[in-house]
């Protein structure tokens, strides 16, 4: 299936091992038979097509033969078709020598003939007993699938046993397959959030993930944004053949299982003592056994869940209302009559009273909704907390009720709630209260002008008299001004925390003010600083465990983290964190402490010079903040364009920046220069490129972004300005503690002074740290000086490892990295010329690029073909283009 829907034969993933034993057991004369076992829609059939069409390119005769229940009530009725006509079975003896004989080709180089049986374990007994007869013989090599669970059949036992023969156990798919499959198919990357979907209703099962997949890009659910595949919707649609498939696996439950499989549709998971009170032992041993539940172990207590999740979307489909009513208030009173003392019990009770009556006790509806909220069960909340009487609307309601929005990432709807529980407010600690996720929304769910949100915190302030409050409100603005990029204002509102340190009277607000200190001391280039304190912050947000709103956070603080390590040049280090933090979450996790992480997992590989990850984490970034956080989602759409340009996708690139053009003006970063600065190198057009560096990193520089400005000043660098950077960055080196300033500065410095010892020692440097691209620029550079100094083993040396450290960074091309090819000999205004003309530009438009005469360039471009022995353009990008 590609991007138009168009359905494609499905690639086998993840059955690798399983082909190579068939390679090598079908062309071993000893061998007999390769059985492939497995669950229903695992893939036996195509892995078995698979192994039947290499048979023939082995140049094997094949036949093919499909068992069924039917075919079993007469002999040979599966296989008779491929029995030479006119033998006679009446006599086994005779009639078997002359299947033999006539199947047989003596003397070719592939005398066995491989027969294909799809569901062996469905053969008559005369079939089976013919078939192995022949495969003892040397005349057939059997080749058969077999559905797990019938391996006591007694085709299996008669064709199965034996050194002879090779089985081979099929799983569903692992996460890494799905992935694979998925990318394949699609012909494009695939959102992590359809993943968990995809992979979480299908089970891992290939042929329901199939269905999923065709039933999603049908209904529009499942689309690609031109970078992206995704979902954009919570729900799932398959296809009618999957719902037959399903119905036809739920068949086979009796009655009394039935309406065991109906209850767990709707309240699932139960424990077995509950379902015990609903169904006799032995009809629950009968539904475990046919494969429709399953039993785990949790914590103390064994729990019931149906054994795949496309089951209760059928169920539910099929179940009447009157049953669905009848059902679920028969739970409400077992719940009630064994006590309802588990805590999330008052959640059960609640959501099984409002689906049967559509209304429940206003006061359980607040205490579930609280439990519900609290394990992020966000959907559920809301459906509890929209349930209350407009007269049981509180403040406390109405709090919950915007913060759960917020964290569904319903940022509208956030701010409607919010304001109302502002108004609603009476005291003091009301206030705070709505304050911190009012401004979150408003900043990142939003993209609010800061002017606004000084303007609520200021009205805030004449609410509120105490000197903690107004201490509150000083962490909320230091918060606010670092999200718009004012960061030295942040820090000096935090420059105290040092001295409340982790007993601070509020908790809460000391853990707020540590994050947002960590993120901008990150930004000043303080990476290790920054680390101490999101690590602190980390520690006591962990030992306060669930008695403690702050540890609902903790995905922000892996994000904050993340930053803190790559700052520090620990890049391998940080996306190693958050890839396992991101790999632990759940689509219930909050939408927006979800996205930050993902933003700076994108900067971290952009950093380490690995454009395709980046690419596909910023894309992530922006499909998830469209249409709102226009903040994120311009700094993501100028990540993706440079990661893109890195790449040489122009294309691509050019269409990042248009959408950025287009968004509403709220607030800008000088790091997302870094989107239209690549775009000009992959043009060729290296001056506007060094032009927009130089001022980008003035701008960080005068807003004391210095992490931002160093990665600027880096890129001038990268681009042939080492003499204009090297001083900054020393400063910048002196200033700063941390290795990567100084593994900046020291590239700096060797590249500005044509130093290949130093470029080497840096990249080694650089290396350490996880920044490949940088090194394998370090290198290449250096193995440029070396040659020109006719140090050829040394150049050779250094070129064979920028090779190697660029194989690392995913086809990006940078001008430093011909530096150690073709283009050693060409000075700096040669290199921009040659690769403006490699990209097709006229002599006459490179002159008006570079502002320059027409002369000047011609005169240029011979110097580059007699350097480099070439005559024409062609061979010019030949060179110089990948």
């Amino acid at each position: 299936m590609n991007r138009n829907g168009v359905v494609q034969r499905w690639p086998l993933v993840g059955r690798e091992a399983e082909l190579k034993d068939f390679d090598e057991v079908v062309s071993e004369p000893r061998s007999a038979a390769f059985l492939v076992f497995g669950p229903a829609g695992v893939g036996k059939s195509r892995l078995a097509e698979e192994c039947l069409d290499r048979a023939v390119a082995l140049g094997h005769r094949i036949g093919r033969a499909v068992a069924t229940s039917a075919a079993a009530s007469v002999p040979l009725g599966a296989i008779a078709h491929l029995l030479p006509d006119g033998v006679d079975l009446s006599d086994p003896v005779s009639g078997f020598a002359s299947v033999a004989r006539l199947l047989s080709r003596p003397g070719t180089a592939r005398p066995r003939m491989v027969i294909l049986v799809d569901d062996v374990h469905l053969l008559d007994a005369t079939s089976a007993m013919l078939l192995r007869q022949l495969m003892d013989a040397g005349v057939i090599f059997l080749l058969g699938t077999v559905r797990s669970g019938e391996s006591q059949a007694l085709a299996v036992a008669a064709l199965g046993h034996g050194d002879a023969v090779r089985q081979v156990d099929l799983a569903g798919f692992t996460r890494e397959q799905v992935v694979t499959v998925l990318e394949r198919v699609l012909e494009g990357p695939v959102g992590r959030s359809a993943v968990n979907h995809l992979l979480t209703n299908s089970g891992g099962n290939p042929l329901y993930l199939r269905e999923l997949v065709m039933g999603a890009v049908a209904a529009g659910v499942l689309t690609c944004d031109g970078e992206i595949w995704d979902m954009t919707a919570d729900r799932l649609p398959g296809t009618r053949r999957l719902t037959d498939l399903i119905r036809s696996r739920l068949s086979v439950a009796p009655p009394a299982g039935r309406q065991v499989l109906d209850v767990l549709s709707l309240c699932e998971p139960l424990s077995l003592g509950h379902l015990e009170m609903e169904a006799e032992p032995q009809v629950l041993n009968q539904l475990e056994q046919s494969g429709l539940i399953v039993v785990v172990q949790e914590e103390r207590r064994s729990a019931v869940r149906l054994a795949h999740p496309l089951y209760g979307e059928v169920l539910r489909a099929d179940m009447t209302a009157q049953c669905r009513r009848e059902t679920l208030l028969r739970q409400v009173h077992l719940l009630k009559r064994s006590g309802a003392r588990r805590r999330e019990d008052a959640v059960h009770l609640a959501t099984y009273k409002l689906a049967a009556t559509g209304t429940a006790n206003p006061g359980l509806l607040v205490r579930a909704a609280v439990l519900a909220a609290h394990a992020r069960e966000y959907p559920r909340a809301l459906d509890l907390l929209r349930a209350i009487p407009q007269q049981h609307q509180s403040f406390q309601v109405q709090l919950l009720l915007g913060n759960t929005l917020y964290e569904a990432g319903d940022f509208q709807q956030a701010e409607q709630a919010l304001a109302q529980a502002d108004a609603m407010a009476t005291t003091e600690q009301d206030v705070l209260s709505v304050l911190p996720v009012r401004i979150q929304n408003l900043l990142w769910g939003l993209g609010t002008p800061y002017a606004e949100v000084l303007h609520l915190i200021a009205s805030a302030r004449n609410r509120v008299t105490s000197p903690f409050g107004h201490r509150v409100l000083l962490v909320n603005e230091a918060a606010s001004a670092l999200t718009v990029g004012d960061v030295r204002h942040s820090l000096a509102l935090s420059a105290d925390l040092e001295l409340e340190g982790t007993h601070a009277p509020d908790a809460q607000t000391w853990l707020w003010a540590a994050m947002t200190r960590s993120s901008a001391l990150s930004v000043t280039g303080r990476g290790e600083e920054a680390e101490g304190w999101i690590r602190r912050a980390m520690a006591f947000g962990s030992a306060a465990g669930e008695t403690h709103s702050a540890a609902t956070h903790e995905v922000a603080h892996w994000a904050v983290l993340v930053l803190a390590l790559a700052e520090s040049g620990r890049l391998a280090e940080a996306q190693e964190v958050g890839e396992r933090a991101f790999a632990g979450l759940t689509d219930a996790s909050a939408t927006a402490d979800r996205r930050l992480l993902a933003f700076y997992l994108a900067r971290g590989t952009w950093m380490a010079g690995h454009p395709a990850q980046a690419r596909r984490w910023f894309a992530e970034v922006a499909r998830a903040s469209r249409p709102h956080t226009p903040v994120v989602l311009s700094m993501a759409l100028a990540g993706l364009a440079a990661a893109a340009a890195l790449q040489g996708d122009c294309e691509a690139a050019e269409a990042a920046l248009a959408e950025r053009d287009r968004l509403p003006a709220a607030g800008f970063f000088p790091e997302e220069r870094l989107g239209e600065v690549w775009l000009y190198v992959a043009r060729g057009e290296l001056t506007r490129a060094r032009a927009a560096l130089t001022a980008a990193a003035q701008e960080a520089f005068e807003r004391g972004e210095t992490a931002s400005e160093a990665i600027l000043l880096t890129d001038l660098v990268r681009l042939g300005e080492a003499a204009e950077a090297a001083g900054r960055l020393t400063e910048i080196a002196a200033e700063r503690t941390g290795r990567f300033h100084r593994a900046r500065a020291d590239l700096a410095v060797a590249w500005s002074a044509r130093d290949p010892d130093g470029l080497l020692v840096a990249a080694d440097a650089l290396e350490a740290m996880g920044a490949d691209l940088l090194a394998a620029e370090a290198a290449s550079t250096a193995a440029a000086l070396l040659r020109a100094a006719g140090q050829t083993r040394r150049a050779n040396a250094a070129a064979v490892r920028s090779d190697d450290l660029a194989a690392r960074c995913e086809g990006a091309r940078t001008p430093a990295l011909m530096a150690c090819a073709e283009v050693v000999q060409l000075t700096g205004r040669e290199r921009e010329i040659a690769l403006l003309a490699s990209r097709g530009m006229l002599s006459k438009d490179i002159a008006a690029a570079l502002t320059i005469s027409v002369r000047t360039v011609d005169n240029h471009l011979q110097r580059i073909y007699n350097k480099l022995g070439i005559t024409t353009r062609k061979e010019l990008a030949d060179r110089l283009l990948p």
